[in-house]
């Protein structure tokens, strides 16, 4: 199997997992806390019931079908940025870590017109599995841009 498709089915295994855990625990949230209501998990640590219908931190709240327009851009732009980079080793991580948050706050946009955020930290807005799937797949990216993956690559090439 050539290592293009190896990333390629490595980054869609990473999104899926992403998106059955994000809708999961999302439907959870739903179904077992009423709208507004909150729980304490840990001492700092509670479950919410909330509706955003902006983007991060609640920014551009009532964007509507400009969000997601946005959303379908970056995507767009992501899945082009991982057909360039597909062999760089590790890329599939961040793709599939930034399609899955992606897709699965897009599923909670489309169906509901807002997304379900349910982990509060204080002085925090609350959050999500996408929400932490984005955010890891950023450093992901940056780690695979700038990192040692980057720098064995910059070796390899300058070795000729």
């Amino acid at each position: 199997m050539s290592r293009r498709r190896l990333s390629a089915l490595r980054a869609a295994g990473v999104t899926a997992g992403v998106v059955v855990l994000d809708q999961a625990t999302k439907a959870l949230v739903r179904s077992a806390i009423t709208s507004g209501d909150e729980e304490s998990v840990l001492p700092f640590v509670k479950l919410v019931h909330v509706r955003n219908s902006g983007v991060a931190f609640s920014m551009f709240s009532g964007g509507g079908p400009l969000l997601i327009v946005f959303a379908a851009l970056a995507t767009g732009a992501l899945l082009g940025f991982f057909y360039v980079h597909a062999e760089r080793p590790l890329a599939w991580l961040p793709t599939g870590l930034l399609l899955g948050g992606a897709i699965g706050n897009l599923i909670d946009r489309v169906r509901d017109g807002a997304v379900t955020d349910f982990v509060k930290l204080p002085s925090w807005p609350a959050f999500n599995v996408a929400d932490i799937a984005i955010t890891f797949g950023v450093l992901a990216l940056l780690y695979v841009l700038e990192g040692p993956p980057r720098t064995q690559e910059r070796r390899a090439m300058e070795a000729g």
